[in-house]
């Protein structure tokens, strides 16, 4: 079969660069003592990795635990003769065991702190019919609303999970707060259910119910229905959701609502790698609306991201515009401007800090000002570029060097242990490089000239950071066989020859070489695949 045919040559493959190496380092070929005890140990080293990479077994426990896994006595884990299949199946029921075991003890955090800020004072204090109020000229502005909400999950088996969440809520000097616990349980790989339990200070009790259900592969079905008990009675309420993938982007949603805000919603979302968009209608009591939404995503190391959305109703007509960026490793920082009619002009910022939320909605004018909205625009942007420039990139900047740093010091004996050996190894490949140099002159095949490997700098950097490329001419050369050099996806920093000289920087090879008498210049990144000379390189010469 094809499979085996594959594994074939592999262990072809596998025999042929033993025995390559070997010649290489074979002790018998040295005289000089030191020269000789250097070619002992890279000897055994190669004899040592072709012992567990021809064998299955050994070659199955090294690629699940690495090199610690060969290395424990009596291999307490799972018994060594087994076959690669039951050496995988068994390392996986333990990983799904220490994963039970972790989520029980795990909890996943999830926070809201929504801060209102009243800022209309800021631009009607400027208006011709705003009347002076005492207390000076300067203008007021007050926080007027308070939300806080918390919530944390609670594993109980590996089907169950019980979730508890409160909130507080404040609005000009009112307020109140609730607590709920929610217990979900998942039936199948096609649905959950769960129960809710809720209690407030203001609408007192609560108790509801939700099942999720995959119908098909391409559509899943939500209901929910609760009951809200209070002074004035109870107030039931309902509401279930179809969803179905329109194609491979695109999702089709159906919602009816009923109780104190009954509605029937459709919507169609279509989301793809570069924009995302949505178009709903609502028609219901009290409220009935169209909404269009459309976002733009940069294809950035940062997720930038710009939106604007338009929702005209019952209640009025609202245009909002605004833009995302990631600002850290686990920071999203959001800005929305929304002008309405009759709600004015407000700006909304957002930050989102791994599982908590940050929300400051600053209402600054109840009329559609020009003013506001071009502070309310080009305010959040100018202090971002300030904040992003003084602040943000130098902190993050210390950061990845201190990271940097730390990884240089934790690796410092094992780089200055394969930096001793890829010396020896050079020293021991010199003859071989003779006669592979003077075979390949014979025939105009392939003579490497110069080689480089790890991060370049340019003329004007500093002086420290020109030490962190090294000369590997003589290891490339050596893997040069009939006239090619093949370098597979994986990081040169393991070649023989090699060591990694800027630890957890970006690193690349570059060489010149010379084939069929014409010289050729090569730049590679350090995982990527390489072969010389090129298909172009060989119709040339045959040209010739």
């Amino acid at each position: 079969s094809f499979k085996q045919q594959k594994l074939e040559c592999c262990q072809e493959e596998l025999k042929s660069s033993y025995r390559r190496l070997c010649m290489l380092y074979h002790p018998d070929k040295h005289r000089d003592p030191e020269l000789k005890r250097q070619a002992e140990q890279l000897f055994n080293l190669v004899h040592r990795a072709y012992e567990v990479l021809s064998d299955p077994q050994s070659r199955a426990i090294y690629d699940i635990f690495g090199k610690k896994g060969l290395e424990v006595e009596g291999w307490e884990i799972v018994e060594r003769k087994r076959t690669p299949a039951e050496i995988r199946e068994e390392y996986e029921r333990l990983q799904r065991e220490r994963d039970e075991r972790r989520l029980q003890q795990r909890t996943n955090p999830k926070g809201t702190i929504s801060v209102g800020i009243d800022a209309t004072d800021l631009f009607d204090h400027y208006e011709e019919d705003f009347e002076e109020m005492p207390g000076g000229g300067f203008p007021h502005i007050e926080i007027n609303r308070m939300h806080i909400s918390q919530s944390i999950e609670a594993p109980l088996t590996t089907t169950d999970t019980a979730v508890l969440s409160g909130s507080l809520t404040t609005h000009n000097g009112n307020g109140g707060g609730n607590i709920n616990l929610c217990l979900r349980r998942v039936t199948s790989t096609r649905g959950w259910g769960e129960l809710e339990f809720g209690a407030g200070d203001i609408r007192g009790p609560l108790f509801g119910m939700k099942v999720f259900r995959n119908v098909t592969a391409r559509c899943f079905v939500t209901a929910q229905c609760g009951m809200q008990f209070s002074s004035r009675g109870v107030r039931p309420s309902a509401s279930t959701m179809m969803a179905r993938h329109l194609d491979q982007n695109t999702m089709g949603y159906l919602q009816w609502r009923w109780g104190s805000e009954s509605a029937m919603t459709t919507s169609i979302v279509r989301d793809t790698k570069t924009s995302h968009f949505t178009l709903a209608l609502q028609l219901g009591v009290p409220h009935s609306y169209l909404m269009m939404s459309y976002q733009y995503k940069f294809q950035d190391e940062d997720q930038t991201k710009v939106k604007g959305s338009v929702k005209t109703g019952f209640f009025g007509t609202v245009v909002e515009y605004g833009a995302e960026r990631k600002i850290s490793r686990h920071s999203v920082l959001s800005a929305t401007v929304s002008i309405g009619v009759p709600q004015g002009v407000s700006l909304k910022i957002r930050l989102n800090r791994a599982s908590q939320t940050y929300l400051f909605p600053i209402h600054l004018t109840d009329q559609i000002l020009p003013s506001a909205v071009f502070y309310a625009t080009v305010g959040p942007l100018v202090v971002y570029l300030a904040v992003q420039k003084l602040i943000i990139t130098p902190y993050v900047r210390a950061q990845k060097e201190q990271e940097l740093e730390k990884q240089r010091v934790d690796s410092a004996s094992d780089i200055a242990k394969k930096k001793n050996e890829a010396e020896s190894a050079l020293v021991l490949m010199q003859e071989s490089v003779r006669r592979i140099i003077e075979a390949e002159e014979s025939k105009m095949g392939l003579i490497i000239l110069n080689a480089w490997y790890g991060k370049f700098v340019t003329d004007n950097s500093q002086k420290q950071e020109r030490a962190k490329v090294i000369d590997v001419t003589v290891p490339l050369q050596c893997l040069v066989k009939d006239s090619k050099l093949i370098l597979t996806e994986a990081s040169k920093a393991g070649l023989p020859g090699f060591y990694d000289p800027c630890v957890g920087e970006e690193k690349s090879l570059k060489l010149l070489y010379q084939f069929r008498g014409v010289l050729h210049q090569v730049l590679s990144g350090d995982t990527e695949a390489l072969r010389i000379p090129k298909q172009c390189e060989y119709s040339k010469a045959s040209e010739i």
